[in-house]
């Protein structure tokens, strides 16, 4: 029972060695390593009061940048100050990556508080974590303002001045005064001429 044995227990103790290591050391060396970027709504100004149609893209690569698919990736807005809920109603969304690696959340309801703030985004995937933060801005100069955009005026002299140039046209001004100051005394003492232009006429006098 000397060498026989001894080589025996040398080795079974590899083979215990051997199953440990594949079964715990393997996967923690083979673990993912991923990688988050913001690929669409980064640096968005949104109205305040408003609620975001588009919002923000994330993308999970790997160290070699291939997609990710099937992370979870959780984004959250600030408690307070410029922010906004989820169309859950709360702070917090999470969402999983598709087969381009990419996840997204929209429809949040912003606030009416305005300025920057900062959306904390984390993906998960298996032991591999990643975290990034997005920048968004609340303007309220963008949001809709009572009252007109604009005011349209009317010329109150439009009539008089298609009469004058109707009458230049004719070559009829001769011995007609337009008078603001003395109208009586202008009807008083007007010429008795009868102007015809164009067709229908028009009749300037008695």
């Amino acid at each position: 029972m000397g060498a026989p044995f001894t080589r025996r227990i040398r080795g079974w103790l590899c083979c215990v060695f051997t199953a440990w290591f594949v079964t715990v050391a393997s996967p923690l060396s083979a673990a993912v390593i991923i990688q988050l970027r913001v690929v669409q709504g980064e640096g968005t100004i949104y109205p305040t009061g408003s609620r975001a149609t588009r919002g923000l893209t994330v993308q999970v690569t790997d160290e070699l940048g291939k997609p990710v698919e099937g992370a979870s990736v959780s984004f959250q807005l600030p408690d307070s100050g410029p922010t906004g809920v989820f169309g859950t109603g709360l702070r917090s969304e999470v969402s999983t990556t598709n087969a381009e690696g990419k996840a997204s959340v929209w429809g949040m309801q912003w606030n009416r508080f305005a300025g920057p703030f900062e959306i904390k985004i984390t993906a998960v995937k298996e032991q591999a974590r990643a975290g990034i933060v997005s920048t968004q801005y609340l303007n309220d100069s963008l949001a809709p303002k009572a009252g007109g955009q604009g005011t349209f005026t009317a010329s109150h002299h439009s009539r008089t001045k298609w009469l004058l140039i109707s009458a230049v046209g004719a070559g009829a001004l001769a011995g007609v005064a337009f008078s603001h100051s003395s109208s009586h005394a202008a009807s008083a003492s007007a010429v008795s001429v009868g102007l015809q232009i164009g067709n229908p006429s028009i009749i300037i006098g008695h």
